[in-house]
């Protein structure tokens, strides 16, 4: 006795295989792609430009500590101490940059907000893929 599950030829053809591709399933994998290419974008560019910044915003906020060092560090010689004075003075503890304000600990948490950027991509362009 044959039953349904085990004769292949009463199975039901799917819905597709006269028309061959549905237009809606084209539709939506173009959709998909679209964003699939858009969160993969945004997750290299993030990936790219999150270290630099994290870097330089460290750096920044670092330097005048370090200089302080260097002037203890310089002994009882006056040149050497006016010397890294100036050059102490002279950093700036922000930039203005056209109409942006450029701090060094808006460069940190810029970075670690290019990080979170480039893994929710990470995560949203996984989930385009597995939908498409």
């Amino acid at each position: 006795m044959d039953s349904p599950i085990s004769n292949p030829s009463q199975e039901r053809p799917p819905a597709t295989a006269g028309r061959g591709i549905s237009v809606a399933r084209i539709l939506r994998v173009t959709v998909w792609s679209v964003f699939y290419f858009l969160f993969y974008l945004v997750q290299q560019i993030s990936e790219l430009v999150a270290p630099l910044v994290l870097i330089l915003g460290i750096g920044w906020s670092l330097l005048p500590h370090i200089m302080g060092i260097a002037t203890n560090a310089a002994g009882s010689d006056p040149q050497t101490r006016d010397v890294i004075a100036k050059v102490a003075h002279s950093i700036p503890d922000h930039l203005e940059v056209g109409t942006h304000l450029l701090t060094p600990s808006a460069l940190v948490f810029d970075g670690l907000a290019l990080m979170a950027a480039a893994a929710l991509c990470a995560t949203l362009s996984t989930i385009a893929a597995r939908t498409m």
